[in-house]
């Protein structure tokens, strides 16, 4: 008794060639999208650290008894007045009121610069620093109230944190970033 050979089957080098070239065009049209997915994702993560630092700051103005203050800060240690907020942030325990971080002044929490791409700018009274009192009221070194917003933008997407006349920070979408 003879056994029979199957015959061989498999894929000929011309179909996974026209394979290959759908998935290539398929890929290709996934990628944008995918890119504006990404975008719109560090937006909402960049805003989402930068609010729960405005937060954390309210409530440790309140648990301290003492005005507490969130600036903006390139190195981790010192605030940095006109260089806005992408370049990251601290909070500390702001004794002397100023806006600014002296050496003796406690350093509670810092955080990272904006991802490439993202910029994030504040307005007014917003631009550089936002500090609490123990009351939980935002205010300025100069005594105003911090009413305004951040906008965290990139070119497809935004956020925007405005911050009320009571101190309370809340997200928005901002489409004209």
């Amino acid at each position: 008794m003879q056994e029979r050979c199957a015959a061989a089957r498999g894929w000929s080098l011309i179909e996974l060639m026209g394979v290959v070239a759908v998935l290539a065009v398929l890929a290709g049209m996934a990628v944008p999208s995918f890119a504006g997915i990404m975008e719109r994702n560090r937006v909402v993560t960049a805003t989402a650290d930068l609010h729960a630092a405005l937060f954390y700051t309210r409530s440790e103005a309140i648990r301290r008894g003492g005005r507490v203050t969130l600036c903006a800060s390139a190195d981790g240690a010192a605030c940095s007045p006109g260089e806005g907020w992408g370049v990251g942030w601290i909070v500390f325990a702001d004794g002397n009121g100023d806006g600014l971080r002296q050496p003796l002044e406690p350093l509670l929490r810092t955080g990272q610069p904006a991802p490439q791409g993202i910029r994030i700018a504040g307005n007014g009274p917003l631009r550089d620093h936002v500090s609490y009192l123990p009351n939980g009221i935002g205010r300025q070194a100069s005594g105003a109230l911090p009413i305004g917003s951040i906008a965290v933008c990139a070119a497809r997407a935004g956020r925007r944190i405005v911050i009320s006349a009571s101190g309370r920070p809340r997200v928005e979408r901002a489409d004209n970033c």
